[in-house]
């Protein structure tokens, strides 16, 4: 079978009896044998190629790049905006019908000229371009130090940074600690789908975060879809998000707490309450201690794999415990043991609303006597990222500031 078409074209698969249209992807070397193709509706069909009468192109597939000048307009609001990567900062790519990273930030505002209907994006910083399952404490470190440049910018209103889904709670519980009490804005955003798709939810994520980023809402906040509709977005807590579905557009919601705003793409509704923007100078606090562990208990659990953590000298582990916050019975001693050794053992449900209390059963008490910390209703990745900061302060007491509310983590006011 011979064709004079390439990965990106649009074309005719014809078989036997049916013909398939599509745009032609290109095979992983593995899969030589194989034609693949890209449907209209988005998903993607394999084909034997001797199973293939004729690939016929019907549109040769080629895209012009255009320069994009950043201009701004007198009268809108200038803020920056802090590009890291994820989906957000993706197109797809013709060849392969995955993702790819954009390479320059006018690429990625090429997609969002209503973007720029609101303000005026004055400095645009790329630390880096990465997925967040590639991040790591460091990349958290290195955002919270160009986060400080811009916050203390007279000239910068606010900030958004463009940030991968999966591990989006992470970067923004960081920044929540990191950057203390701010002076104003620093808004997360995502998308679930490439800027390119007609589908995307890319647009109003921005669109909502601008709005969010001149208003006076001076906390780190994730702004994404409320619902799977087009139609408004969110401003979480940055300490009290979570990623609760894995491809919908509302996939972030507030656990055990409120939204700050909800937020259209021409106003912003007030929900709770929040840190007013003030002309305070930003330092950022940015120690961590790495040789930290998020386990998760199971039932049949061993004890040994604490043994681990111990004999690699980690300083600190969060549990995620049941409900109220057990283990087996079997886990005690060795809880203690690794306590008397100097390490931090803490303790949150796996559930995801609600708090843990070690003091219903016998148990959590005896859990509690051992040495473990129940921290209320913080989430388990909010806790892993505070123990780090934490045990990063050599000096500080790490039970009082574990329990000590710093950036919204505790929610005293939870309705049981």
């Amino acid at each position: 079978m011979k064709t004079n078409a390439k990965p990106g074209d649009l074309v005719e698969v014809h078989l036997d009896r049916i013909i398939y249209e599509g745009v032609l992807l290109e095979s992983p070397d593995s899969e030589k044998g194989i034609v693949l193709l890209k449907l209209g509706t988005g998903y993607n069909l394999g084909f034997n190629k001797k199973d293939i009468l004729e690939i016929k192109k019907i549109q040769e597939v080629r895209i012009k790049e255009k320069k994009l000048e950043l201009k701004k307009a007198p009268g809108k609001p200038n803020i920056a905006m802090i590009i890291t990567g994820g989906t957000i900062a993706s197109s797809y790519d013709s060849r392969t019908g995955g993702v790819h990273p954009l390479t320059t930030p006018e690429k990625l505002f090429r997609f969002y000229p209503e973007l720029f209907e609101k303000v005026n994006i004055i400095k645009v910083e790329v630390p880096f371009m990465k997925f967040s399952e590639e991040m790591n404490p460091k990349d958290w470190q290195k955002i919270a130090r160009v986060s400080e440049k811009l916050l203390n910018d007279s000239n910068v209103k606010g900030i958004i940074i463009t940030h991968g889904t999966d591990f989006l709670h992470y970067t923004s519980s960081a920044l929540s600690f990191f950057l203390g009490k701010l002076n104003k804005p620093v808004v997360l955003t995502y998308s679930q789908k490439s800027i390119d798709r007609a589908s995307s939810d890319a647009n109003l994520n921005l669109q909502c975060s601008a709005l969010a980023a001149i208003s006076d809402i001076a906390e780190v906040s994730i702004v994404g879809h409320a619902s799977d509709e087009d139609n408004y977005c969110y401003a979480i807590p940055g300490t009290k998000a979570r990623k609760l579905h894995t491809s919908r557009r509302d996939a972030f919601k507030t656990v055990n707490d409120e939204p700050y705003a909800k937020i259209s793409e021409e106003t912003i509704e007030l929900i709770s309450k929040y840190n007013l923007r003030n002309n305070r100078k930003i330092k950022p606090d940015i120690k961590f201690e790495e040789k930290i562990a998020l386990v998760k208990f199971y039932p049949g659990q061993k004890p040994d794999i604490l043994d681990y953590y111990s004999k690699q000298k980690y300083k600190g582990i969060v549990i995620e415990m049941s409900g109220l916050g057990h283990v087996s019975s079997k886990w005690i001693k060795k809880i203690k043991e690794i306590c008397k050794k100097g390490m931090v053992v803490c303790g949150v449900s796996q559930c995801i609303n609600g708090r843990v209390d070690g003091k219903v059963y016998s148990t959590g008490r005896k859990l509690i006597e051992a040495g473990v910390i129940y921290l209320e209703d913080m989430l388990a990745e909010t806790a892993f990222v505070k123990l780090g900061w934490v045990i990063g302060h050599r000096k500080w007491n790490v039970k009082e500031k574990m329990l000590e509310n710093i950036a919204g983590e505790l929610n005293n006011r939870l309705e049981e």
